[in-house]
């Protein structure tokens, strides 16, 4: 596949600085451009690669100015780094019309009851269950299982190993990567007199809506009564937790290690670091903005509130503490002087006593 400059600007609806009609047929970063690549520039400490590479067209902002001569074609647009995503996005779908298949590959089961949509592909090893229904144009990858009763949406992509347990809702557009578990039994278990726990059925589900995009390797919990709810637009990075009820708000985007416990819920729009840790029935506000490795065990009503910490706290609260944190050796140090220095002033001050009482 190869474009001009001219036609990539056009579809970004940008402007042209330098040859319109230079060619590009591959895309890279920009440290790595050479001849014939495309590549972008949105953050600033990147800038002098931009003076040094090869690539024939480099996107940039449309207020960027160079500040040295510049070899290649540069396309100005509002947005760098979502212009660069959008063209990522169609070299992607291109890439893959090669290999698109449809069909059922053998061996594999599909059960006689199962509803499965046009332009539908299952891939070797797989199994569908009684009355699972695969939308139009999904891609069910080798070695997938679905249980029974679950419904996958229109356009998914379910990567190869995915488990996705019985009853399990789906909505359209969806992409599951290798290995995550939907609808495993929520952690619930009863103490008993005796010291010993008892297992609490677990007979909710999943429902997942449109457009969710899960990592490898996650693992959803069904509800224990009622759903597990991953709303529209969410993103969840790899290794992720996500316990029984818990209900995470559209457009929410969560990093890899992440946990969150049983029946909290995240407001939409929220951005969870890696490796937090949410305790359960909590409700977090919309926008809460969680720093890595935070750890929160409090509900949170103020919206677009930045978080960090373990436990929490607001970011400028926490940045004032970390600096603390950081002198408490030298401090511990302080204190031990002066209290050896506290020690001997005592000691003086009872010396004299007891001369003057003479």
């Amino acid at each position: 596949m190869q474009f001009t400059a001219k036609q990539i600007s056009e579809f970004l609806d940008g402007a042209i600085d330098g040859d319109e009609n230079v060619e590009v047929s591959e895309l890279s970063k920009i440290e790595d451009g050479k001849a014939g690549s495309l590549c972008f520039l949105s953050n600033p400490k990147y800038e002098n690669y931009l003076y040094q590479t090869n690539a024939s067209v480099v996107i940039v902002g449309k207020d960027f100015v160079p500040s040295q001569p510049v070899s290649s074609t540069l396309v100005k647009v509002a947005d760098p780094y979502s212009a660069f995503s959008v063209l990522l996005e169609k070299y992607n779908e291109a890439l893959n019309q090669s290999g698109v298949q449809s069909g059922i590959e053998e061996p594999s089961f599909v059960h006689p009851t199962a509803k499965i949509g046009k332009n539908v592909f299952i891939g070797a090893f797989s199994y569908i269950a009684e009355n699972v229904t695969i939308g139009d144009n999904s891609k069910i990858g080798p070695q997938v299982f679905i249980g029974i009763d679950s419904r996958i949406g229109k356009d998914c992509l379910i990567s190869p190993g995915v488990k996705i347990y019985n009853r399990s809702v789906l909505g359209d557009r969806i992409v599951i990567h290798s290995n995550t578990v939907i609808g495993s039994d929520g952690f619930g278990f009863a103490p008993q007199p005796d010291g010993t726990y008892s297992k609490i059925a677990q007979i909710g589900n999943v429902v997942i809506e449109d457009d969710v995009e899960i990592g490898a390797n996650t693992a959803i919990d069904r509800a224990t009564m009622g759903s597990t709810f991953i709303r529209k637009g969410v993103k969840l990075d790899n290794l992720i937790q996500i316990a029984h009820n818990v209900d995470v708000g559209e457009h929410t985007v969560v990093a890899a290690q992440t946990g969150i416990s049983g029946s909290s819920k995240l407001g939409e729009k929220s951005v969870v670091g890696g490796q937090v840790g949410i305790a359960g029935h909590l409700s977090l506000a919309k926008g809460t903005q969680i720093g890595a490795q935070a750890g929160i065990n409090f509900n949170t009503t103020e919206e677009n509130k930045q978080w960090h910490g373990s436990p929490a706290q607001p970011l400028r609260d926490w940045m004032r503490a970390s600096v603390i944190f950081k002198q408490l050796p030298h401090v511990d140090k302080r204190i031990t002087k002066l209290e050896a220095r506290i020690a001997e002033l005592t000691a003086l001050v009872e010396q004299l006593a007891q001369y003057q009482s003479k």
